[in-house]
């Protein structure tokens, strides 16, 4: 009898018409598996892949530009209900799915196509485990941390489904290596914990060198990934957190 196959978190990627289903549609899902194995460590594991789908509608020029999947590519695909079920749900092997900016591949992996998944957001993670990254984005991720073992040529060309979700899946191995599954889901269900301030007079500061008047300022924002880390911010300093840079002592522990 061969050894039971180890579960996974299977990280997804999509290529699309556009931003806002259903008035867009998937071209290309790419996936790449990550597996925990016997000892500990979580690893990529498999080859990974990725199939053109038919949208059912014209790509606009704009969308092109950016995967260069053209309509003559996808004439003949199949179509996403016909593939979805199969690459979202490898059952019963699969704990979760994973995504850089999961909430984008959410919109069209809905539930019933994921058997109601759990999703890792692996950009939400970064911001939490990678504060001092200088941007977030999957390809600065990649190199700004130099992740072991990726091979470069197998992660391009980038806004190509596998491509990326190879890349994605390195910075998801490494996020699983340092937190646990449970902890990644919880910190992705929640809006993203900015380490530091977007816009404005304090742009570029951590959130806790800023004068209190400015965060205050920030409590209303409508970007709720700013409100959330503002929100957590007022809460540190009303807890007796200080103002100002970590002292060398917090840098220790």
């Amino acid at each position: 009898m061969p050894p039971p196959q180890p579960q996974i978190v299977r990280v997804i990627d999509l290529e699309t018409t556009g931003n806002a289903p259903p008035a867009h549609a998937v071209i290309e899902i790419g996936w790449q598996d990550v597996a925990l194995g016997k000892d500990g460590r979580w690893e990529l594991y498999g080859e990974g892949g990725s199939i053109l789908v038919n949208p059912g509608r014209q790509i606009p020029p704009i969308t092109m530009a950016i995967h260069h999947i053209r309509d003559e590519d996808v004439a003949d695909a199949r179509w996403w209900h016909d593939v979805a079920r199969p690459v979202l749900d490898p059952w019963p092997r699969r704990i979760a799915l994973a995504a850089h900016r999961a909430s984008f591949e959410e919109q069209f992996c809905t539930a019933s196509l994921t058997r109601s998944a759990d999703w890792i957001c692996t950009w939400k993670c970064a911001l939490r485990l990678w504060p001092d990254s200088p941007s977030f984005s999957n390809q600065v991720l990649r190199y700004w941390r130099k992740p072991e073992g990726m091979i470069h040529e197998r992660g391009l060309p980038i806004h190509r489904a596998f491509p990326d979700s190879y890349v994605t899946a390195h910075h998801l191995r490494d996020q699983l290596n340092e937190a646990s599954v449970e902890q990644l889901i919880q910190w992705s269900k929640e809006p993203g914990l900015l380490p530091r301030v977007r816009y404005g007079p304090d742009r570029g500061k951590e959130w806790r060198e800023i004068e209190e008047e400015s965060l205050i300022g920030f409590l209303g924002d409508r970007d709720p990934d700013i409100r959330h880390t503002a929100e957590t911010e007022m809460a540190r300093r009303r807890g007796g957190g200080h103002v100002g840079r970590m002292t060398a002592q917090e840098l220790l522990l």
